[in-house]
């Protein structure tokens, strides 16, 4: 099933139904109606309707209202809580997640190279910090690089890559470009690809659930959402059977062009075995679509039973017939992983078995923004390119990663225990990524009140929370789901400390909700 931009408006509407998501929208009317003049070269109505068209539900108006309980609390308004609790997204520092130290000192070091004169840097620290600033024109990092990225940090991402997939010589530094994030690689990427009108227009196979940048950037784009979904009931493994399903349910209204998978997944938290991923590549190659593997959740692997498989790696074992014909982009960020560095804003993707020509157009489109944040491509270098055990730095840095990785698998496992010990909720198991998404089932009483108020019953329930507990999760609507499903997202970020209270306030407001609705 193909979405056109009106599918996708009808989605948001299916998927929110609720007046607060467009309360922005709605205030700008006002205005308009209000004081407008008809001088007003741009207006809503004159406006480019495809932003109009975009959602994003993870910044939503769950997620506003939360803001506006945390300033009421602080200018001292009774609240049945104590501290609004932000679960809605992956931002780990905000969530008291400490920064590497080795990771600090280099980026310090880079800002300010006077601090390389002092005995208290280690000497790693301080040669990496030399080697990104040799790479910097002028030595700085005030000036611009170039627009695919610093040469030497590009260089130590395909040794990353190289040493990572265990396969020498497979990776080309021309392949690699460093960006603002995953996500403006992710969008430049779908700026490509998207061509055509009508039954020609390009299709974008996005899972359901699906992290909303993929669905806000094909709004945006004027492309067609061709929707598959996740099967819950095998911990959301992705079934070759249902992307068949799909592509040929959009055949007749698109042309399906692009495949995005995102593994480790993002709400669900699964991790794609070997063999799923082979099949997947066999269904690109049959079906003819391009590949875009979102990979920035590659180090956040907690169950015992799984591990990390590239798109890449995969691709390269299968061997000619597939890696000389499957075309794919693969993201990678430092927002995620052990860093948590989200305000960074660093990342790079990696093109592969892609059309010179067109790799052209990419160093183009890319050189319109200059270049990605400097200091997010030094902090990426040393996400890549880390204390080896030789070095002075080694055993802080891997004695910091590991803790902040055992603690999130702890808290994976807590987080779908605590759940599934919940009446009214099932969890599955928390592989990977940052985020649980259970789902709730509401009674019959609870959904009819949020349709009558024209909210989505998850949105309802989901603000029921916040004003109770002060918890802010994010409306599983707001990913999607199917028909007759309702879920949450929630990150297993919050303090291990406070896991316990939240979980216990959780479940007093869930079983007085059960009980309110249910009787």
């Amino acid at each position: 099933m193909a979405l056109s931009n009106k599918g996708i408006r009808h989605l948001s509407r299916v998927l929110f139904k609720n007046p607060a998501v467009n309360f922005q929208v709605a205030s700008l009317s006002t205005s308009k109606k209000n004081g407008a003049t008809a001088q007003q070269v741009l207006t809503l109505d004159s406006m480019n309707p495809s932003v109009k068209n975009i959602e994003y539900a993870v910044r939503g108006p769950i997620v506003i209202r939360a803001s506006q309980l945390k300033q009421e609390l602080a200018d001292g308004v009774e609240k049945p809580f104590k501290e609004v609790i932000f679960s809605n997204i992956g931002d780990a520092h905000a969530m008291g997640q400490q920064y590497n130290t080795f990771l600090r000192q280099v980026v310090a070091l880079c800002v300010y190279p006077e601090l390389l004169n002092l005995d208290s840097f280690p000497e790693d620290a301080k040669l990496r910090a030399r080697r990104i600033l040799e790479g910097c024109g002028g030595n700085s990092v005030g000036a611009y690089s170039a627009s695919s990225g610093i040469d030497v940090i590009r260089q130590d991402v395909t040794k990353y890559i190289e040493e990572r997939d265990g396969i020498p010589n497979s990776c080309d530094v021309n392949d690699i470009f460093l960006s603002t994030g995953a996500s403006d690689g992710v969008v430049a990427i779908l700026k490509l690809l998207v061509a055509g009108e009508g039954a020609s227009r390009t299709g974008v196979m996005i899972p359901i659930p699906q992290y909303p940048l993929y669905s806000a950037s094909v709004a945006e784009l004027d492309a067609a959402m061709v929707p598959y979904y996740l099967n819950e009931e095998s911990n959301w493994s992705l079934d070759v059977d249902e992307l068949q399903r799909a592509y040929d349910a959009a055949a007749d209204s698109c042309k399906p062009k692009v495949l995005c998978v995102i593994n480790p997944g993002n709400p669900t938290g699964q991790v794609l075995s070997y063999d799923n991923i082979v099949d997947i590549i066999k269904f690109a190659k049959k079906n003819s679509l391009f590949l875009m593997a979102d990979e920035v959740y590659q180090d956040n692997v907690y169950a015992e039973n799984c591990a990390f498989h590239s798109f890449k790696k995969v691709l390269l074992h299968l061997g000619e017939g597939y890696m000389d014909q499957v075309e794919l982009v693969s993201f990678h960020s430092m927002s995620k992983g052990y860093m948590g560095e989200c305000g960074f804003r660093g990342g790079y993707m990696e093109t592969f078995n892609i059309n010179p020509g067109v790799k052209e157009q990419l160093i183009k489109l890319v050189s319109t923004k200059l270049c990605p944040p400097i200091l997010g491509q030094a902090a990426m270098d040393v996400a890549v390119n880390p204390p080896q055990p030789h070095e002075p730095s080694y055993e802080l840095f891997i004695k910091e990663k590991n803790d902040v990785l055992n603690s999130l698998a702890t808290k994976a496992k807590l987080t779908a225990k605590m759940f599934n010990q919940t009446p009214g909720i099932t969890c599955n198991e928390v592989q990977g990524a940052m985020y649980s998404f259970p789902q709730i089932h509401l009674p019959a009483a609870a959904i009819e009140e949020a349709e009558s108020k024209n909210m989505a019953p998850d949105a309802f329930y989901a603000f029921q929370l916040l004003e109770n507990t002060g918890i802010c999760v994010v409306p599983g609507s707001g990913f999607g789901q199917k028909p007759g499903t309702y879920h949450f997202r929630m990150t297993i970020l919050p303090p291990t400390e406070k896991m316990d209270s939240l979980f216990e306030s959780f479940r007093k407001f869930h079983m007085e909700f059960l009980e309110k609705y249910s009787t």
